[in-house]
C-alpha cells in the first residue's frame, strides 16, 4: 500500500475580512474509530460564506479561530484507524472507498440522541468550530484532509454518483429532504419553494419525488427559475416584477384559491417569512431553513397564523440516516435531473479566495474547492 504523505495542506481562516491562507500541516495520527479522509470535493455553501463574513460560525455555534471552513464535501477513504471496517450501512471500508458523512458529530448517548434527535446533540460537535493551529487540523472540509471522529456516521457513495454530484448530499439535499419528512409531504399536495438557489432546487426535486402535485418556485434571477422548471418545478413566479400581493394571488390561483399545503424558505431573508406564510393554506405547514443569523427579526401578524392552524418548522441539520437517503436518491435520479449544473465552477484549494468571491457575487449556484485540480477541462 502505498505511504500517506506525512503533511497536507489547509486553507487557514483566521478572521472575517482576512483572506485564506494556505498553510501545510502535519497529518494527525489515526486514532480507534477514526477515518482520515482525503477530500475530493467540497462545495461553498452558503453558511460558509455567512461564516466567512463571521457569522454563523462565531456567532451563536461555539466556533473557534482560526480555523478551516468548509462542511459540504466528498471524499476518500485515506486511513482507517483500528476498530473499523464497516461504514454506517454495513458496506465495507478500505483506502480508497468514497464516502460522504454529516458534517456534524452526535455522542449517541444524551437525553436527545437516546430520543432520536440526533442533530439536537447535547455534545454535538461539528466541522468548521475545531481550531487550524493545532493538532488534528484538518477539521473543515478546505483543505487536502479531514479527520472524522470516532463514531462518526459515514456511508459509501455509490459507483453510479459521481464526486461533482454526491458533494452536496451531507448538507443541502439531506437539510430539505429532512424538512420535508418533518412536515410530512404528503402524495398529492401542493409546494411553494421560496429561493431557487441549491437548497431550494433540491426542495423543488425532493418534492416532486415525493408526489407532490403541483410545485411553485420563487426567485428573482432568471437562470436560477429556468433550472427550478429542469428540477421539476411545475411554476416559477420572478419577484422582481411581480409584488407580494401579485405572489399571493397568483399562488392562491395555482392551488385552487387554497394556497399551498407546505412552504419552504431557502432564501435566508427575514423578510421572506411573513410572505411565506400567507402564501400558505390553512393548516399549512412552513419549513424554515434558510435563516441562520442571529438577531434577525420580521414582524407578522399572529392572528393569521392562529386562525389559520398554520405550523412553523424550524429545521436545523438532519438526522444522519438521512444522508443515507439522500445517496439513494441521487442514485435513482443521476440521469433524469440535471445535478451537475449544481456544482459547475470548480478551484483548486490555492485559488479559494477568487471561490468565495465568485460565490458571494452568486456568479455560480454552487462553486467547489477541487484539492487536486489543476484548473484544466
Amino acid at each position: 500500500m502505498t505511504q500517506a504523505p506525512a503533511t497536507g495542506r489547509i486553507a487557514r481562516f483566521d478572521e472575517p475580512g482576512k483572506p485564506f491562507v494556505i498553510e501545510e500541516v502535519p497529518l494527525p495520527e489515526v486514532g480507534p474509530g477514526e477515518i482520515l479522509v482525503r477530500v475530493s470535493r467540497a462545495n461553498i455553501c452558503g453558511s460558509d460564506v455567512h461564516a466567512w463574513h463571521g457569522t454563523f460560525v462565531t456567532r451563536g455555534l461555539g466556533g473557534q479561530l482560526p480555523t478551516v471552513l468548509g462542511h459540504e464535501m466528498v471524499g476518500t477513504v485515506a486511513e482507517l484507524g483500528a476498530g473499523v471496517a464497516t461504514d454506517s450501512d454495513g458496506r465495507p471500508l478500505q483506502p480508497g472507498t468514497r464516502v460522504v458523512f454529516p458534517y456534524f458529530f452526535c455522542c449517541h448517548s444524551c437525553r436527545n440522541c437516546l430520543a432520536g434527535r440526533r442533530n439536537a446533540c447535547l455534545n454535538l460537535r461539528m466541522a468548521m468550530l475545531g481550531r487550524a493551529d493545532e493538532p488534528p487540523y484538518f477539521v473543515g472540509g478546505y483543505a487536502d484532509y479531514f479527520l472524522l471522529p470516532a463514531g462518526a456516521v459515514v456511508y459509501t457513495v455509490p459507483d453510479s454518483v459521481p464526486d461533482e454530484i454526491a458533494a452536496g448530499a451531507n448538507c443541502a439535499l439531506s437539510q430539505v429532504m429532512y424538512g420535508l419528512e418533518r412536515v410530512d409531504l404528503q402524495l398529492g399536495e401542493t409546494v411553494v419553494v421560496q429561493g431557487a438557489g441549491a437548497l431550494g432546487l433540491y426542495a423543488v426535486a425532493v418534492a416532486k419525488a415525493r408526489g407532490a402535485k403541483t410545485v411553485i418556485a420563487i426567485d428573482g434571477v432568471p437562470e436560477r427559475l429556468e433550472l427550478a422548471r429542469e428540477f421539476g418545478a411545475d411554476e416559477v413566479i420572478d419577484i422582481t416584477d411581480t409584488t407580494e400581493k401579485d405572489r399571493v394571488k397568483t399562488v392562491r390561483r395555482l392551488t385552487d384559491g387554497q394556497g399551498a399545503d407546505v412552504v419552504v424558505e431557502v432564501v435566508g431573508h427575514p423578510s421572506a417569512i411573513d410572505e411565506g406564510l400567507k402564501l400558505a393554506a390553512q393548516f399549512g405547514r412552513y419549513v424554515e431553513i434558510g435563516n441562520i443569523n442571529l438577531g434577525k427579526t420580521f414582524e407578522f401578524d399572529p392572528s393569521r397564523f392562529v386562525f389559520s392552524n398554520k405550523t412553523m418548522v424550524g429545521v436545523s441539520l438532519y438526522d444522519p440516516p438521512v444522508l443515507s437517503r439522500a445517496l439513494a436518491f441521487l442514485e435513482e435520479y443521476r440521469d433524469r435531473l440535471p445535478f451537475d449544473r449544481l456544482a459547475a465552477a470548480c478551484y483548486p484549494l490555492e485559488d479559494i479566495n477568487a471561490a468565495f468571491a465568485a460565490a458571494e457575487a452568486k456568479r455560480d449556484v454552487r462553486a467547489s474547492i477541487v484539492p487536486s485540480f489543476d484548473g484544466k477541462p
